[in-house]
């Protein structure tokens, strides 16, 4: 069957299942309305149309990894996504790298379908964009010099102006540094800034502490020995989902996504291929099974 066949069928299908269900408020300022539906729809029939999924993307190893010789773009994301992809007939395009703070603005204007490396589903991006089911979770935990004894005791002294926190514009660290310690001084890197820069700030002097996923930390540390340390291992000051981030009106595109990555999931695809970029086992947080052991009792 050629791919306009499908995408009609699909069309109709969803234009169908939408005028079922009526109209429906996706927030308190903009409801879902005729147009919303078929932009919605749109994403989808265009994607089966072409064969394509347009995808933004903000490197962010092991998230995503991006060749700086070749451009070729590898990673947890991108194996998950072209496979689920695959599975629906489709082939993923890496069409834009984007920073932290201006990926919506590719969404909104149509210049891809999607953002196909690892996003946290924060409540500020929550109001202008949507997720998909996340496909691990990962946790934020501070990070200081090897030789700094004054976090030793817990963070709560952080909140003040005497001590500098390294941040990303747009990005995580900063939504931390605003929310839990505002009265600290802010040492703000660009958007498209490596994370290593903001670990390297912390080893250089220029701050006194940043917030990492550890298993980029002790990568970090790994290759530059006796610099950082975790200020409390294992107790993050963040713990969230890392999921896909699509358009807020794209409720269909993000339910097909949605159930292809879960298809992998359910049959190990997912972990496996956790495994093959995890620096140390438990470093990522696995999506707890919807199954457990019947009991033999």
């Amino acid at each position: 069957m050629k791919h306009t066949s499908i995408a009609s069928i699909i069309t109709a299908a969803v234009i169908g299942g939408l005028v079922a269900f009526g109209t429906v408020k996706l927030t308190s300022e903009k409801p879902i309305n005729s147009a919303a539906s078929a932009a919605s729809q749109n994403t989808l029939v265009k994607a089966i149309s072409s064969g394509v999924i347009r995808c933004g993307y903000v490197v962010y190893p092991p998230g995503l990894i991006k060749d700086p010789n070749t451009g070729k773009i590898s990673g947890i994301f991108p194996e998950v996504l072209e496979k689920a992809a695959a599975n629906l007939g489709l082939k993923v395009e890496w069409t834009e790298e984007v920073g932290w703070g201006t990926m919506v603005e590719g969404l909104n204007s149509g210049r891809y379908d999607m953002i196909g490396s690892p996003v946290w589903p924060t409540s500020q991006r929550i109001r202008v964009a949507d997720f998909t089911h996340p496909i691990f979770y990962g946790g934020a935990e501070a990070f200081v010099r090897e030789d700094d004894t004054r976090f030793d005791n817990g963070l709560e002294i952080l909140n003040d102006p005497q001590y500098k926190i390294a941040t990303t514009d747009g990005e995580v660290t900063d939504s931390i540094a605003q929310q839990d310690f505002p009265k600290a001084t802010r040492v703000s890197l660009p958007q498209l800034t490596d994370i290593s820069q903001l670990l390297l700030t912390i080893a250089d002097g220029k701050a006194d502490v940043t917030f990492a996923e550890p298993h980029i930390a002790y990568e970090f540390m790994k290759n530059n020995p006796g610099k950082l340390k975790a200020a409390l291992p294992g107790k993050p000051v963040r713990l969230s989902p890392n999921t896909m981030m699509l358009s807020q009106s794209d409720f269909v595109f993000r339910r097909v996504i949605d159930l292809a990555v879960s298809e992998l999931q359910n049959n190990g695809v997912v972990d496996q291929i956790l495994k093959k970029y995890e620096p140390f086992p438990g470093a990522f947080y696995r999506n707890a099974s919807p199954i457990q052991p019947t009991s033999t009792k």
